[in-house]
């Protein structure tokens, strides 16, 4: 995002505890380490600098997890989320985007999803997220903050020019595991359920490439700035792949033949999550331009290969 952002001529000002993050992954501009859940930490920053927008990637988003450990992400995802609009109010900071997700939905009702579905997630991560979405909206009425809360789907790719991939410790992503695998730095990976209502019983995602999912949030910013309207966008390419695609695909991508085992379901995870992202190309002009499955796990694989050696000898 920070790349893009330099690209499109706006002066960042990175805000990272890097609880999971790494300070080189951070290509550009000011870098302060802290939390958004510091409330001293948060005035001085923002008595300092003045900000048109804040862009909000804090979120802990591991579905598994936010089942067994429910607090850590009431705290960081909803606690924290709070502490930090509330500081952007006083700084009389107005604009505001969310990194939200699909999971808000829980088990679909109908698919494609569009923005008018019901919301009713089954795990503690969907839920700590459609309690921020609830709250923007009460703080547009109550204080003026506009926001856009972007639903991503299942963001997956990397940097094209490989300077930038996932480097999650754990890795908790279908894609890059599967890359591990073929790489040879990861033995195996289990698939968890083959049961489900879909053509060949595994779950089924829309996949969005991560430079898509940041040119989506540069035309929110656009849409804050010019429409001064708060809005709620699915991000998402419109269709939808199985785990067992995907594993035929980095497969092929890859010219590997990967090991596979196969366990029960996980809790909280749906069947089939694919966007309806009509609203997000109408209203930002947004239509993802890597909206095919192996040029995304082509650009993956290229970081596997090529970017993650430059940081890492274990790659």
């Amino acid at each position: 995002m920070v790349k893009r952002l330099l690209a499109a001529g706006h002066a960042v000002t990175v805000l990272d505890n890097l609880s999971t993050g790494y300070r080189d992954a951070v290509l550009g501009g000011d870098f302060m380490q802290g939390d958004i859940g510091d409330r001293i930490f948060l005035g001085r920053l923002f008595r300092e600098k003045n900000f048109d927008a804040v862009i909000h990637f804090a979120s802990c988003i591991q579905v598994g997890e936010s089942v067994r450990k429910p607090d850590i992400y009431y705290q960081n995802n909803l606690s924290n989320t709070l502490i930090l609009l509330n500081e952007m109010i006083a700084a009389g900071v107005k604009q505001f985007i969310f990194s939200s997700t699909a999971a808000i939905f829980g088990e679909p009702a109908y698919t494609p999803i569009d923005e008018a579905h019901p919301k009713l997630p089954i795990n503690p991560y969907g839920r700590s997220k459609w309690m921020v979405e609830q709250i923007l909206e009460d703080y547009d009425h109550a204080y003026g903050l506009k926001s856009v809360c972007l639903r991503y789907f299942n963001a997956a790719g990397a940097d094209p020019d490989g300077d930038l991939g996932e480097r999650h410790e754990p890795e908790t992503h279908l894609i890059p595991i599967l890359l591990q695998v073929a790489s040879g730095r990861r033995e195996s990976i289990s698939v968890f359920g083959t049961d489900y209502p879909t053509p060949d019983g595994t779950c089924i995602r829309d996949y969005v490439h991560v430079v898509d999912l940041c040119d989506a949030h540069i035309a929110a910013l656009d849409y804050l700035r010019d429409k001064k309207l708060s809005g709620h966008f699915n991000l998402g390419n419109g269709n939808g792949f199985s785990v067992t695609q995907v594993i035929r695909t980095v497969e092929n991508v890859t010219g590997k033949s990967l090991t596979i085992n196969y366990a029960e379901r996980r809790i909280g995870d749906s069947a089939i999550l694919v966007a309806d992202a009509t609203l997000a190309h109408s209203a930002l002009g947004w239509t993802p331009q890597y909206g095919d499955l192996e040029t995304i796990v082509r650009h993956a694989w290229n970081f596997e290969q090529i970017g993650c050696a430059k940081i890492s000898p274990d790659c």
